[in-house]
């Protein structure tokens, strides 16, 4: 079995330009065009961008059928589509209908993909009861492509798309095996997302946002959830507004911890691409873990 690749098999300008197109900044044919000064000893541009690109399956570490699991989709009132949007939730199956801490996972810009359900599952093991919903649903849900999925995401009403994730901590806090006290976590888009939860939901209990972008620092006053805000150390586009978005949570008073980890790229924590980095990612999960445990039970 060939070794899994990380971020130090790549040129640092490739990762950064690798960046910009997850994030809409090219598409994949001006990715292409730019990756080709990069491509040597028989790999290609393209090969560059399947070797960068997600998978999956190296990545799961819940499957599916999980037997210490309950998991299932739902659907749930929003403003979105036909009134109705569609999440995934899991609990631990050995808690029954007990009431169970809850945690809103929030995707990145490409929907509810196979590694934010991964994640979802995660937290059910480590004893909550997860919701991650899909801001893609009124466009069809994730398509089941990353390319196809980030093209979908640039189309959606970013204002309906914050609702929608309002109305699904409204659904996750009123179901009856709740025990009332909800966090949230995301990741990148899925990051900004939990920092606007935070500034608008003032029962919102923690909040663990990963390498987001944040709200204007005239919003931190607003905050009432406590903080765990997890950066990477080489990520410019997000880091760039952290120093002025932190002072104005210190001059709000507001309980907050931020962790950069040395040597990460932007999605250390998503163990689908060679961004990932293992022991930096487990540290900042048991962090997270810990965070909600201490705050949610």
């Amino acid at each position: 079995m060939q070794p899994r690749l990380t971020a130090r098999d790549f040129d640092q300008d490739l990762l950064i330009l690798f960046d910009a197109y997850v994030h809409g900044d090219l598409d994949r044919r001006g990715f292409l065009n730019k990756a080709q000064k990069f491509a040597k000893a028989g790999v290609t541009a393209a090969g560059l961008l399947a070797a960068l690109s997600p998978n999956f399956a190296a990545g799961q570490q819940v499957p599916k059928d999980d037997a210490r699991l309950k998991t299932e989709w739902i659907t749930f009132p929003s403003p979105l589509g036909n009134g109705t949007s569609k999440g995934y939730l899991a609990r631990p199956a050995s808690a029954g209908t007990s009431k169970l801490p809850t945690v809103l996972v929030i995707h990145e810009n490409r929907g509810l993909n196979p590694h934010i359900e991964d994640i979802t599952r995660r937290l059910a093991l480590d004893g909550f009861m997860a919701f991650a919903p899909d801001a893609l649903t009124p466009l069809g849900g994730y398509p089941g492509d990353e390319d196809k999925a980030r093209t979908l995401f640039a189309q959606l009403d970013q204002t309906k798309a914050h609702q929608d994730f309002f109305a699904a901590a409204a659904y996750l806090r009123a179901r009856p095996d709740s025990n009332g006290k909800m966090g949230a976590t995301g990741f990148c888009y899925g990051g900004g997302v939990v920092h606007t939860l935070a500034t608008r939901m003032p029962d919102l209990a923690a909040a663990v946002p990963f390498y987001g972008n944040t709200p204007a620092p005239e919003e931190a006053a607003k905050v009432k959830a406590p903080l765990l805000v997890q950066l990477a150390a080489v990520d410019e586009r997000i880091n760039a507004a952290w120093p002025a978005y932190e002072a104005a949570l210190k001059a709000a008073g507001v309980n907050h911890v931020m962790h950069q980890y040395p040597g990460t790229q932007h999605g250390f924590n998503n163990d689908t691409t060679p961004r990932y980095d293992p022991a930096a990612a487990k540290l900042a999960w048991d962090r997270t873990v810990g965070f909600f445990k201490a705050r949610l039970a």
